[in-house]
């Protein structure tokens, strides 16, 4: 049976969801082996499906050191597997497949189409070509500026594989990084150019696909965008603006001024969903941890290198919730009004990814005996996909790093994807009862 189904016909959820799974399965076993390794042991199946499944899911939390436990065979496994992940397994075999010269059928253009989100199957293939040839030159721009540091410091070859590996990983909002020691960036905090440019690189990898073809085909004409670029964007701008004032005025008050701002704005970025840090996140206060648990679970945009709940799910949210205040029938914005669908999707989404993340992080905390705080902040940022940590992953029990697995999986491929590939079908099912109203609030 290909990806795009054989002989059983498969939804195109379940293709999502087998596709990632089988993934994440093949990479854990090329990670087990000596090759992977630079002590040319064996590695446990346990840390190489930890490892797997946060690469392949875009995460970033480790059980092991990137740069000092695998060989360069190892590295290069992760990032093709972050690469793999952030474009998603069906964008993926669809570029192969496309470059090879296959014909791509009818129901492969709606496996695609839902995979990242598209609103029609008219032009699927050309979108497909636009964000693989969009990848690669913001991927390589990445690269060729991190190089112009990452090159002096480390040498040609380390360099340019250091800034090749940290490009894809801030474009695909993975947060793996290659500096030792988990220490991520925090030796390149006050650099502004490699700080810059993975900031811009996580920004741009979280709008979305469709936001790309938007600026692809209006540049700057705002008002042409689609109602879900608009959203996004205000959105992001908003996410990133107001974290890192209070971050700059309450939580970093070390360094000067343009020290400080760049921290701030960089702490504010990457909790959404990249998972790099600049400064030990164990000095937060409680506030500052609580607002980065909410910006990971929002994550990024539908259809783009990002996991989380997503920003549109918080702006539909905030949207609906505005509508019900005013007595409106819709929530609406820029002119246009939601269909009740959409809400009571944002509303589900929501609702499984807070479940999710503190029923496993009251499950972890009764496991480990950590505070609750601390293991809310590890399971929001693995079901939002992130990767940041407060320095117990790698110390965790069999079991909690299950449940982290779980939250990492769930969180790439979407909660609405995981219920309709296992338990149900899309197609809304009308019920022969009588309805009746049920006073709330």
């Amino acid at each position: 049976m290909s990806l795009f189904g054989g002989k059983k016909h498969l939804s195109s959820f379940q293709i999502i969801f087998y596709g990632f799974s089988l993934l994440i399965l093949a990479g854990a076993l090329l990670l087990m082996t000596p090759l992977s390794s630079r002590s040319g042991q064996w590695t446990s199946i346990h840390d190489a499906l930890f490892t797997a499944t946060s690469a392949v899911c875009v995460t970033g939390l480790v059980v092991r050191d990137t740069a000092t436990y695998w060989s360069l065979f190892g590295q290069m496994i992760i990032l093709l597997l972050i690469q793999i992940g952030g474009l998603g397994i069906v964008v993926t075999a669809s570029a192969i497949s496309i470059a090879s010269g296959r014909k791509i059928s009818l129901m492969q253009r709606a496996v695609i189409r839902d995979s990242i989100n598209a609103p029609q199957l008219g032009g699927i293939v050309r979108l497909t070509r636009f964000i693989v040839t969009a990848v690669a030159a913001v991927e390589g721009t990445g690269a060729a500026l991190l190089a112009i540091h990452f090159v002096p410091a480390y040498g040609v070859k380390k360099g340019l594989w250091y800034s090749v590996f940290h490009s894809v990983s801030a474009m695909c909002n993975a947060g793996f990084d290659l500096m030792g020691n988990y220490s991520s960036l925090i030796s390149w905090a006050s650099d502004p150019l490699v700080l810059t440019v993975i900031a811009a690189l996580i920004i741009i990898g979280g709008i979305g696909f469709m936001t790309w073809y938007d600026f692809s085909k209006y540049h700057f004409r705002f008002r042409r965008y689609s109602l879900q670029s608009k959203m996004i964007l205000i959105s992001t701008a908003i996410l990133i603006v107001l974290p890192t004032l209070y971050f700059y005025f309450f939580e970093f008050k070390t360094g000067d001024r343009p020290e400080r701002f760049l921290t701030a704005f960089f702490q504010a970025v990457t909790p959404r969903t990249a998972g790099f840090n600049s400064v030990d996140l164990s000095g937060l206060s409680e506030a500052g941890t609580m607002i980065m648990i909410v910006l990971m679970l929002t994550g990024g945009a539908p259809g783009s290198t990002a996991g989380g709940m997503k920003t549109t799910t918080l702006c539909v949210l905030l949207l609906t919730s505005h509508s019900i205040f005013r007595r409106q029938d819709k929530p609406s914005a820029c002119r246009r009004c939601l269909s009740s669908d959409t809400s009571v999707n944002a509303q589900t989404i929501a609702l499984m990814y807070v479940f999710l993340f503190i029923t496993g992080a009251c499950v972890i905390s009764r496991i480990e005996g950590f505070p609750l705080l601390t293991c809310m902040f590890e399971t929001a940022s693995a079901v939002g996909t992130v990767g940041l940590t407060l320095g117990i992953t790698s110390g965790l029990s069999l079991a909690s790093r299950a449940i982290l697995i779980g939250l990492m999986f769930v969180g790439r491929i979407g909660g609405l994807t995981m219920i309709y590939a296992i338990f149900s079908s899309p197609t809304v099912r009308r019920q022969p009862y009588v309805t009746e109203k049920v006073i709330v609030g």
